[in-house]
């Protein structure tokens, strides 16, 4: 009787150590790679915008997008900018991040609010913004 309670001790022991095992870590998809890398590309335009930083702007856009933004970019003495992520959509060669945004920008005492849906569009390795479509941020105040 004492063997077999003995075994039974040693069985349960054995059962509850290869359950509390380390967890198996799960890689990171490509997609997910992308995703993320692509958030921080559009944040860091976003926040360069804010300071009139362009050759930060320049470092993350490609000579297209960079064009569009800087023709686009109009005078302000302060803004705020939200994003909110909607979709994105990875393509071969291509990504497409969606974005509602909201801006209040002042000049001279008058303040202005807009919002708008925009879609960056990415490319290269390491991505870069191409352009910018729909409803642009960039361009206000107006």
């Amino acid at each position: 009787m004492k063997r077999l309670l003995f075994v039974a001790v040693v069985l349960i022991m054995a059962v509850l150590a290869a359950s509390c095992g380390k967890k198996a870590v799960k890689r990171v998809s490509e997609d997910s790679k992308i995703a993320t890398e692509t958030f921080a590309v559009v944040d860091a335009i976003k926040k360069a915008y804010l300071k009139r930083d362009l050759l930060e702007i320049e470092k993350n856009t490609t000579k297209d997008g960079f064009r569009e933004i800087n023709s686009m970019m109009k005078s302000f003495d302060s803004a705020e900018l939200d994003f909110n992520p909607v979709l994105v959509e990875i393509e071969e060669g291509t990504v497409s991040y969606n974005v509602s945004w909201t801006g209040t920008w002042t000049k001279d005492g008058k303040t202005t609010q807009e919002r708008g849906m925009a879609i960056f569009m990415l490319k290269g390795a390491p991505l870069k913004v191409d352009a910018v479509l729909r409803a642009n941020p960039f361009k206000y105040p107006e």
